[in-house]
């Protein structure tokens, strides 16, 4: 096997489990979709999820969700939460201002995460995103930012398993990559996602991601997602990005005090 490619078949399983805990709920359709797995590859994957513990089949429904035993997964993993404590007064404090939601993301391998955000705090949102939801590395304003501000290095690896990835169309990847401006990125001090096409709306959001940083070093993405049709990313930048980044080098001063 070359080296640096996944298994394929592991790789779809946990595509698959990461899909049923992402939405909670899934018919064996939903699953094939969502996983974006042959429709006889997810009835298998979900007959070992099923037997594994992972997974349970709703009463009365053909329909799956998690069960606690997921948790189980994650038992090794202790996540520093002085991120999302100094972040959160002041990502709750830009939501009551400007009533647009907003987010603290990290990167979690190839993909963005959300550690907290602000949109159960206001109805200018058309969906709920909690801790957990995941955004694509190369298509969201978070992941744009993150790759720029990556070393070098890091960034190179992030995009040769990309490479090596059989689920990610390597057209996809090659425009995706040559329309990420690093230099612009990091001199602008932000950057920006036009039209979300990876959230639970898409092609209905836009949103402009700003770092955070711990000691110098780059820590998350603090993004706020607007309406597309509320307002052009001209004028939201012109409006917000200020006030963004001012709140942004608060947080960092704060989580850099903390980490002394």
């Amino acid at each position: 096997m070359e080296k640096g490619v996944p298994i394929r078949s592991i790789s779809r399983s946990i595509a698959a489990l990461k899909a049923i805990n992402r939405h909670g709920s899934l018919s064996m359709m939903e699953i094939s979709k969502a996983s974006e797995v042959p429709y006889p590859t997810a009835c298998r994957i979900v007959q070992t999820l099923l037997y594994e513990g992972l997974i349970e089949q709703e009463p009365a429904r053909k329909r799956y969700r998690p069960t606690a035993m997921v948790q189980t997964l994650a038992h090794g993993f202790q996540q520093d939460d002085r991120l999302v404590k100094a972040a959160r007064p002041h990502i709750v404090d830009l939501t009551k201002r400007f009533g647009w939601p907003v987010s603290i993301a990290t990167r979690v391998g190839r993909n963005m995460m959300l550690r907290d955000s602000t949109h159960a705090n206001t109805s200018l949102t058309f969906e709920q995103y909690y801790p957990g939801f995941t955004l694509p590395i190369l298509d969201s304003a978070s992941g744009k930012l993150s790759m720029a501000f990556a070393p070098e290095e890091e960034r190179l690896m992030i995009l040769k398993w990309m490479r090596v990835s059989q689920e990610i169309d390597l057209q996809y990847l090659a425009t995706a990559q040559a329309s990420l401006d690093v230099d612009r990125i990091r001199r602008q001090g932000y950057a920006v996602q036009g039209r979300n096409h990876f959230n639970l709306t898409p092609g209905k959001t836009s949103s402009i991601a700003v770092p955070i940083f711990m000691n110098g070093v780059f820590e998350a993405a603090m993004t706020m997602v607007f309406f597309v049709t509320a307002m052009k990313l001209e004028v939201a930048l012109e409006t917000y990005l200020e006030e963004l980044k001012a709140a942004a080098t608060l947080i960092s001063h704060d989580l850099s005090e903390g980490a002394a």
